[in-house]
């Protein structure tokens, strides 16, 4: 019996969907549907209120409805039997985040964050954490730090934490409504599963590394702003899954708060 599988591709501007046949890596049917939001770098979509410079925003909505059309698209259109699909991928550029309650639910979802653009996803290239980003190179260079060097020599404003330290500058009652910030919506909803920087320990392309890579302890972030360190609850960890990339494992962490 043919088995398949499904990958999910969450674009800039779309979300694409392929379905493969796992013998052989054919093509078998794929799809493409456009985010309703788009990128939202120039006003917000609820109040219509213009956003700041270097602001690129996204709707979590939006992931969702790729799921809720691409995939039964293209089994649609391939003919496939839905239990003969045994897998599904997604991808997200990084750092895609967002704030969320401990349920999933993203902060922009809520009628009472809506209007508040540090509510909503920052997509990858969102660079208005530009000053996060600077504090933290100069943090890790008196520190002594030499991770950076093995992603090109600074801590861009694409990554994690500088988004998230500009969420508690700019919007510290953004950041004290949430009980969790994230990667990926449709991981937490679909897929029941979260994607943390695992115990903070380090910084890196996708604001993870293993602790295998000479990387930052819990200095770097503590030093930077005590409540980016100590200001989440703690958290039950259910289930935990692993991935290789560049040879270092990733950890992604179903948790309880």
């Amino acid at each position: 019996m043919v088995k398949y599988a499904i990958g999910v591709d969450f674009g800039t501007e779309s979300g694409r969907a392929l379905l493969v046949d796992v013998t052989d890596g054919r093509q078998v049917a794929t799809f493409v549907h456009p985010y309703s939001d788009g990128v939202i770098d120039e006003t917000l979509p609820t109040s219509g209120a213009k956003l700041p410079p270097d602001f690129a925003l996204q709707n979590p909505l939006d992931y969702i409805e790729v799921f809720k059309r691409a995939i039964p698209a293209v089994l649609q259109e391939s003919g496939v039997d839905p239990a003969d699909v045994i897998g599904v991928g997604i991808d997200f550029t990084a750092c895609t985040m967002m704030p969320t309650l401990a349920d999933g639910t993203p902060l922009c979802a809520l009628d009472e964050w809506k209007d508040d653009p540090h509510a909503w996803v920052k997509l990858w290239k969102h660079h208005a954490a530009q000053p996060e980003a600077n504090k933290l190179n100069e943090i890790a260079e008196k520190l002594g730090y030499k991770f950076l060097d093995r992603y090109g020599g600074k801590i861009s404003s694409e990554w994690f934490f500088p988004k998230a330290w500009q969420i508690l500058d700019e919007a510290p009652e953004v950041y004290a409504a949430a009980d969790r910030l994230i990667h990926a919506i449709v991981i937490d909803h679909v897929l029941g599963l979260t994607f943390l920087p695992p115990d903070l320990d380090a910084v890196g392309i996708l604001a993870v590394a293993a602790r295998a890579i000479s990387g930052p302890d819990h200095k770097l972030v503590a030093i930077t702003r005590p409540r980016l360190a100590v200001d989440r609850p703690q958290t039950l960890v259910l289930g935990v899954g692993t991935a290789l990339v560049d040879h270092q494992p990733l950890v992604f962490v179903r948790v309880k708060v």
